[in-house]
């Protein structure tokens, strides 16, 4: 795959949110959803959904059941599960990001529009003159753009260097690593980047070996999430803890994006 082309497609499509300002509409061929669906604005101009209502849109075939605190849409090759609180959705072994958490109103599961048709195989469209309009695919998601070789190493780096860290922590781990791949600056491949030596070992899991060691299942999704688009820690290509090491190199050079956990992150 072409990594850094793929990657600037996924940072552009995780970018695309909807702007506060739509009009409160949600049309599927023709026809206004927004009520039946319950449809609303929440942070960051995000249109958020009823599972059921619009799973029942683009994938009329399936099932969508609640079983022991999580929502499940299952049938014509498709299993997706969406657990209110959490910030992604699953489906066919993908995960999907949800920034602002899955939720439950009043018995029922909502979603962000483009999350779900993003999993259905289905698009959004907005304009201020229509509002949302869903256009119904395949029912089921695209396979995914990476392979299983950059799911491995990622998953591990990210296991390696970030034990203990929250998932915002693991996804910025995972967004320096993808970074450096777009980066002119860096190797074009996952596995290039994590063992890259032009300027000595780059992460210390390499020198030391933890690099081999399993993931944990948090980092695993981390690296899901971060190769289907998810993003943290904005363009960072650095990253330190500074009680834990005596070189702040990058701390005196490079500048200061974010900090997350015991980790600050630089550009």
């Amino acid at each position: 795959m072409k990594m850094k082309q793929a990657l600037l497609g996924l940072t552009l499509a995780a970018a695309l949110v909807l702007p506060a300002s739509a009009a409160d509409a949600l049309r599927v061929n023709g026809q206004d959803l927004w009520t039946q669906a319950r449809a609303r604005l929440v942070e960051g101009g995000t249109t958020y959904v009823s599972l059921r209502t619009v799973a029942g849109v683009l994938a009329p075939n399936a099932v969508v059941s609640w079983e022991n605190g999580t929502a499940w849409v299952r049938g014509s090759g498709v299993t997706l599960s969406a657990r209110p609180g959490d910030q992604w959705l699953t489906v066919n072994g993908r995960a999907l990001y949800i920034p602002y958490e899955v939720r439950l109103e009043d018995g029922t599961t909502l979603v962000p529009v483009r999350a779900l048709a993003q999993a259905l195989g289905g698009e959004v469209d907005w304009s201020r003159k229509d509002g949302v309009t869903l256009i119904p695919g395949s029912g089921r998601p695209a396979d995914p753009s990476y392979t299983e070789e950059e799911l491995y190493w990622l998953s591990r780096i990210i296991s390696a260097e970030s034990r203990g860290e929250p998932l915002l922590g693991k996804l910025a781990v995972g967004t320096v690593v993808l970074n450096r791949v777009a980066s002119d600056e860096f190797p074009d491949t996952i596995y290039d980047v994590i063992f890259d030596r032009k300027w000595g070992v780059q992460f210390t899991p390499v020198a030391n070996g933890t690099v081999y060691d399993d993931p944990t299942e948090e980092s695993v999704l981390a690296a899901k999430l971060v190769l289907d688009g998810a993003r943290a820690a904005g363009d960072s290509l650095y990253f330190l803890a500074p009680d834990l090491t005596d070189n702040h190199w990058i701390m005196e050079n490079q500048t200061h994006v974010t900090t997350i956990g015991c980790h600050w992150f630089y550009k």
